[in-house]
């Protein structure tokens, strides 16, 4: 048996091919499958099996469309209510796939009818053992309850202890484990850890969910440290009960700069991609920041911080305008339109809608912060409330960047110091900011930073 692990670290998730040299299943595939096929071409296997641990909230399968197109079994939990034909799997079941035996094992919590897949070669390596856990027992910690509904958020925390101990149970010790989520996506919670790998003795002696042997704290502990998820959530669970299609992953034609002007002028989402500093120095007026490429926090914020389903244009360079179409498919944004310039690190941005204003506004460390900010000023940190609660600045108000399109007229009409953990998530807040006519400077730095350049931080 061999796993071929497919990252999609945009959205912290991983997918698997596991096959025995001659077929292949798949586990959690997203929505961009041309991944997944390639793995299959360089592993030389067909795709027989196609295997959901459940209706993701966090991005858009691809399962429903790689079985199709490959003539494979598309396994989905029976009790699932789905609008699509698929192969109803339930717990205890076992099918083979090649010489692999496949093992369903129900593990509520994530979601209530959550499965996971205990793979086993039992003619080959010596009975070699996979645990694909999806989004039940992850690296460290285990994956949210609260996405279903928060009438049942500590029923499903109370299903999580009991599932990973079952789970457990269903594998064997040196089993390497396979988890969906954990690797920074919004979909884990409490202490996640690190690590690249991991195996079921290793999580048995390490993880809270195993070693708490009080069910109550662990579920008081999980409530405890819930913290908010990406709007654009509500909408992946039906998406993927119906059965998403196939996207279109192709650069459109560019928008005219006539075009793209009206639609700036009518307060369109207008994405500019480029790095933040290029867009703090200048920028089509009107449009917000995005930064492509800095980390991987582009695709959970946009799907967070702009309404779900309202007309979207892309500004960049065509390299980055493509990965970013890429990226937006994976959690139900398809088709947005794009303004797209040479793939060049000195892209001017005006030259894509001539007629449109600029506009610009000041951006620097915290040394101008502490050597520039009048008494009057605002400071607002734009990082999650319990990021705030641990440390912020003295003075700072909290209002989390996927709260402020709707906030922005609480401000006092100062103008505004906007920061963040790195300086992404305030480069966002400034650019909306900006949008709404305010007068604000980004700080471009680490909060980690801040006392470092004698500013007062509490508690």
């Amino acid at each position: 048996m061999d796993v071929v692990v497919i990252e999609t670290p945009q959205l912290g998730d991983r997918s698997y091919l596991v096959h025995d040299g001659s077929v292949a299943l798949v586990i959690d595939p997203q929505r961009d499958i041309d991944r997944v096929e390639k793995a299959a071409r360089d592993a030389g296997v067909r795709i027989t099996h196609v295997a959901e641990t459940h209706l993701h909230n966090d991005y858009v399968t691809g399962g429903l469309v790689l079985a199709e197109k490959h003539g494979a079994a598309y396994l989905v939990n029976a009790a699932d209510e789905v609008s699509f034909v698929r192969v109803p799997v339930t717990d205890g079941q076992v099918l083979h796939v090649g010489r692999l035996a496949v093992s369903v094992v129900a593990t509520p919590g994530h979601t209530h009818t959550h499965l996971s897949y205990v793979v086993r070669d039992d003619t080959y390596d010596g009975g070699l053992e996979a645990v694909f856990s999806g989004g039940s027992l992850l690296y460290g910690s285990v994956g949210r309850t609260d996405l279903v509904s928060p009438h049942d958020t500590a029923k499903l925390a109370h299903e999580q202890y009991s599932s990973v101990r079952r789970l457990v149970d269903a594998s064997r010790p040196e089993a390497a484990l396979y988890p969906t989520h954990g690797f920074g996506s919004f979909c884990s919670i409490g202490p996640a850890s690190r690590q690249e790998s991991s195996t079921i003795a290793e999580q048995a002696k390490s993880n809270h969910a195993l070693t708490d042997p009080h069910e109550d704290h662990f579920v008081a502990e999980l409530l405890e440290n819930i913290s908010a998820y990406p709007a654009y959530y509500a909408h992946m669970s039906p998406l993927n009960a119906a059965g998403p299609g196939r996207p279109d992953l192709t650069v459109p034609d560019s928008v005219d700069p006539v075009e793209l002007s009206r639609r700036l002028r009518a307060g369109e989402w207008v994405v500019d991609l480029r790095h933040r500093v290029a867009f703090a120095d200048t920028h089509l007026q009107g449009s917000v920041s995005f930064e492509y490429g800095r980390g991987d926090n582009f695709t959970s914020y946009l799907g967070w911080v702009i309404p779900w389903n309202q007309p979207l244009t892309l500004l960049g360079p065509h390299g980055e305008v493509h990965k970013a179409i890429r990226d937006l498919a994976r959690i139900g944004i398809d088709n947005p339109d794009a303004a797209v310039g040479p793939d060049s690190t000195g892209l001017d941005i005006g030259a894509l809608a001539p007629q449109s204003p600029r506009a610009s506004y000041e951006h620097g460390d915290w040394n101008l912060f502490a050597s520039e900010r009048k008494p009057e000023d605002v400071v607002l940190d734009v990082r999650r409330p319990d990021e705030f609660k641990t440390s912020h600045i003295k003075g700072a108000l909290n209002v989390p960047v996927y709260e402020l399109l709707a906030r922005i007229s609480e401000l006092p009409d100062d103008r505004i110091w906007v920061h963040c953990a790195t300086g992404y998530r305030a480069s966002v807040a400034a650019s909306l900011l900006d949008r709404a006519g305010r007068e604000v400077v980004l700080i471009n730095a680490r909060f980690r930073d801040a006392a470092g350049s004698g500013i007062e931080t509490v508690p």
